[in-house]
């Protein structure tokens, strides 16, 4: 976003157009621009299916209020001078949050709530198909699996009725239904709805490259899901908000469905239904202290007078190491949510939900260049009243992104009970092990068959691994191994080897005989 400086407009126009003149054609030309728009996005209408029609019609309104307001939005989102670091009383320490105990009627609380994830991503950048959250992740359970125990869990120790909803992308939205049936036995409600389709643009004519609305496979990558930001309005949209509000549902909190650690907080949700001050928190960040390996997380800053999220793709060039510093912006948003329902609705409804634009350059195969419209749900902390950040246990974030995040929660350095992965007491300490396996590792099927079994990390500080490597099995790592098998080689490491602060590299192969 930072690099757009000026106008949205091309920048040729300027040297066309004598001083004076220049604001009223840049009027004229967006004017141009949001017409042509509008004709291109009826006539994408005008394709969709009568069942479709609807959904087809709210998804290509809510784009054409984004593209508006992409053309209006001038130089970069934020002007740096502005920004000062959140006051105090504004990111409340969790451990205050938790001092103030729990009521008796846990499950008064609890019938307030509801759950939402993330679920709109694929599991394409760890070389999966289909769903990231249909991933096995532990003991063969996936994201979604341990999502439903926790869940579950809740439901049958206070007696309570919390629902899951998920929030779908039409990536994911087929294969996560059909997997849906296998919870029908569980103790709790399943609801889903799906984040808007947009049409990407193409990046000269800021035109739709889509010619219909179908699904076809030539038409696969000219639609997208426009950031999970879109879940004001789709939740909306869906009448699932609505709905819930009406069963007495207060608040929600949402998450990614790959971060492990974004469980149910019982203190936090007591917080904000028994505020201490009496004034109704709408929303709440979970934030944690920044390590050198967050240093592109979102911080929250205050600016002009409220909170606001910052994201690195905001920051000007000249300031990008500035944001980086962990002694300035000492935290990062887990995106961990707590949003109440009624001030979405009435957000909504009064067109007051503005979140910062993330304009997303893409190539499609052929070589088109396009961008697409995204914005982020943590962007509109800045749009409710009173909002809070919460400084939380790192233990709250835990995503898994990459194969090696998944050898730490696969690992001993975690145990499992009902759903929630907590940190093992048989680790000295309660930071979590550097680990950065090479790109032998990316895909999950590759990483699964270079590990005989997942080593003992317990006594790990840190792991790097490149080349060609294999693990036998129970093998056990600790302090810092470095392992580096270089091009042409490879290396085997024996079932049953302890390494502790080693560095292993060259070649070492073991061959059944």
């Amino acid at each position: 976003m930072s690099q757009l400086k000026g106008s949205r407009l091309a920048p040729g126009f300027s040297a066309a157009v004598p001083n004076g003149g220049m604001a009223e054609f840049e009027e004229m030309v967006r004017q141009e621009l949001e017409e042509a728009m509008k004709k291109e996005l009826d006539a994408l209408v005008a394709t969709a299916p009568p069942n479709e029609l609807e959904a087809t019609r709210k998804d290509l309104e809510g784009f054409q209020k984004l593209f508006h307001r992409f053309l209006k939005e001038k130089g970069p989102a934020v002007d740096w001078g502005k920004i000062k670091p959140p006051p105090e009383e504004l990111i409340q320490p969790y451990e205050k949050i938790k001092a103030r105990g729990l009521p008796s009627n846990v499950s008064k609380l609890l019938s307030k709530l509801v759950v939402v994830k993330l679920n709109g991503g694929l599991g394409t950048s760890m070389g999966c198909k289909g769903p990231k959250s249909l991933i096995s992740v532990r003991n063969e359970n996936t994201f979604l699996d341990l999502t439903v125990q926790q869940i579950e869990h809740l439901n049958k120790t206070y007696n309570t009725d919390v629902p899951l909803v998920l929030m779908n992308s039409f990536n994911t939205d087929e294969d996560t239904k059909k997997i849906l049936q296998k919870y029908s036995h569980c103790r709790l409600k399943i609801y889903t709805f799906n984040q808007s389709r947009y049409p990407r643009i193409n990046k000269e004519s800021l035109l739709p490259v889509a010619k219909d609305v179908s699904f076809t496979a030539e038409n696969a990558d000219v639609w997208y899901p426009p950031g999970h930001g879109d879940i004001y309005g789709s939740f909306y949209n869906s009448g699932l908000l609505e709905s819930l509000i009406d069963e007495g549902k207060e608040y929600m909190f949402v998450s990614n469905i790959d971060n492990l650690g974004a469980t149910v907080d019982l203190y936090i949700l007591n917080y904000l239904l028994n505020s201490p001050n009496g004034h109704l928190c709408e929303f709440v960040m979970e934030v944690t202290d920044k390590t050198r390996a967050d240093v592109k997380g979102g911080t929250l800053t205050q600016y002009e007078g409220k909170l606001r999220l910052l994201e690195i793709a905001q920051v000007p060039k000249a300031h990008v190491d500035e944001f980086k510093s962990v002694s300035k912006f000492k935290i990062f948003n887990t995106n961990n949510l707590w949003v109440s329902l009624p001030a979405i609705k009435r957000q909504q409804e009064s067109n007051a939900i503005d979140m910062e634009i993330i304009v997303n350059p893409k190539t499609l195969d052929g070589g088109l260049n396009v961008i697409q419209l995204e914005t982020a749900v943590g962007a509109a902390v800045k749009c409710f009243d009173n909002s809070l950040g919460i400084n939380v246990p790192r233990s709250r974030f835990l995503p898994v992104k990459t194969s090696s995040d998944l050898l730490l929660v696969m690992s001993n350095l975690y145990s499992l009970s009902a759903g929630s992965l907590t940190m093992s007491e048989k680790r000295e300490f309660p930071t979590v092990p550097l680990v950065k396996l090479g790109s032998s590792f990316t895909k999950v099927q590759d990483y699964l068959r270079r590990l005989e079994s997942i080593p003992d990390l317990l006594e790990l500080d840190h792991l790097t691994v490149s080349g060609d490597v294999t693990f036998g099995k129970n093998v056990s790592l600790k302090g810092t191994v470095i392992i580096i098998a270089n091009h042409g080689d490879r290396i085997d490491i024996p079932a049953g080897a302890v390494l502790e602060n080693k560095i292993v590299s060259g070649n070492l192969r073991i061959l059944d005989h």
